[in-house]
């Protein structure tokens, strides 16, 4: 196998990484972007066959080229998505080489830099950015057995409803991966049950702005801490069928049957938490929160915006959240699906530094990690709210990209200094 060396190595090509690839090239730091698949490829193949993007057009790309064909309130599908990182990535002269793993990271003993072994050979490089995001090793709670139900599988296989067997399913997690496959199952004719955790659950528009606007106006994109015991809260929104709010009281009158945290399994029985009614309290009471401050901003700023009073009000709690079920039998459902949209953990096996704290999570300030060298981009709350969204991983890139062409300066620095010297 070869080996050659480079200036920084990319790994991932998915939005962090084409991201990434502009800012250095916008310094001019020579550069690799390494990709196992394709461009994007978590668009392509590790979503579901009818995702669209949570957020519109205008809001979810990068500034440097609205999409083609897509109109800008619109919302793009997950192909639309994927072929706009590879007609980005062209644009820019991204320098990826795809169907290339990475296997491991060592640091070079006694000379700066690291050692990327790939399934096409080493490359020294003096900079290594990971880039490969927070979904990469699908979470599975081991709550159920594996021959409980015909079929079990992550919200990451999931592909539309005809590839589960006939029968009832039981979509675990209400973010927005389990609230829309939910909902396709349910207008599929299944019939459904929903596991419904604490959540955020913000409008899809209000006052004829999309909630991605009022996130801006009001600074909470640019939120660098998430509020205590919500680091890992979900966000409940829909791009589907043009956008909409997602509303769990809706969704329980269209059908879905709504149950708290799925708890335990014993002898064919879920047994399920009595946090129904408070996670969907809370989660209403977010939703209400953020069109009182868009009331605020919009007073505030004497703004011209149609007033919605309908939006604050909320429909009568249904049966299944005023007399929520304990106990979920499997078999007298006629469960025969379970579903599970409970997230992601990252996964650095490859990545052998010393750069992760001791639960294992990147030790990282704004990207740039404990082990001088090592960088982590496209992680949620990296800088901010907004840094594992589209638009708020490309300025967290060119953070990184300025944090290494300054790097690089001192040592350029160093080295003129050196030959001075010698002189």
């Amino acid at each position: 196998m070869s080996s050659e060396a480079t200036e920084v190595v990319v790994v991932g090509a998915g939005q962090a990484g084409v991201a990434m690839s502009e800012h250095l090239g916008a310094h001019g730091i020579p550069h690799l972007v390494l990709e196992r698949d394709r461009i994007a490829e978590r668009w392509r193949t590790g979503r579901w066959d009818s995702l669209v993007a949570n957020g519109p057009a205008w809001h979810d790309r990068f500034p440097g080229m609205e999409f083609a064909d897509v109109e800008p309130g619109a919302f793009a599908g997950k192909d639309q998505v994927a072929e706009y990182f590879a007609a980005y990535a062209e644009k820019i002269g991204a320098p990826v080489r795809c169907g290339v793993e990475v296997t491991s990271v060592r640091r070079h003993a006694g000379r700066p830099g690291f050692r990327v072994e790939t399934s096409a050979g080493s490359i020294d490089a003096r900079y290594v950015v990971a880039a490969t995001g927070p979904f990469q090793r699908p979470v599975f709670p081991p709550i159920v057995p594996d021959d409980a139900v015909p079929v079990q599988i992550h919200s990451n296989a999931y592909r539309n409803p005809g590839q589960l067997p006939e029968g009832a399913v039981l979509v675990v997690g209400a973010g927005s991966s389990g609230v829309q496959i939910a909902d396709e199952l349910r207008r599929s004719g299944r019939r459904v049950f929903l596991s419904v955790g604490p959540h955020d659950r913000p409008p899809r528009s209000y006052r004829g702005r999309d909630f991605c606007w009022w996130l801006g106006v009001l600074g909470l994109w640019d939120a660098e801490t998430p509020p205590q015991g919500a680091e890992h809260v979900t966000i409940a929104v829909s791009g589907a069928r043009g956008g909409h709010t997602v509303d769990f009281r809706t969704l329980a009158a269209e059908g879905i049957e709504l149950l708290g945290m799925t708890q335990a399994y014993e002898d064919g029985v879920l047994s399920i938490a009595p946090d129904l009614a408070g996670n969907i309290a809370a989660g209403d009471e977010k939703y209400l929160a953020l069109l009182r401050a868009a009331d605020a901003y919009v007073e505030r700023n004497g703004l011209d915006l149609p007033e919605e009073p309908g939006a604050h009000v909320l429909g009568p709690e249904p049966a299944c959240v005023t007399e929520p079920r304990d106990r979920l039998d499997l078999a007298e459902a006629g469960v025969t699906s379970i579903v599970w949209a409970t997230g992601y953990t990252a996964d650095y096996g490859w990545l052998q530094v010393d750069a992760f704290d001791e639960k294992g999570r990147p030790a990282q300030r704004r990207g740039v990690s404990a082990e001088p060298g090592v960088y982590f981009l496209g992680l949620p709350w990296l800088s901010r709210r907004g840094s594992s969204f589209i638009w708020g991983v490309w300025h967290d890139a060119r953070h990184v990209a300025d944090h290494i062409a300054i790097q690089r300066g001192y040592l350029a620095h160093d080295a003129t200094a050196s030959v001075t010297h010698q002189d």
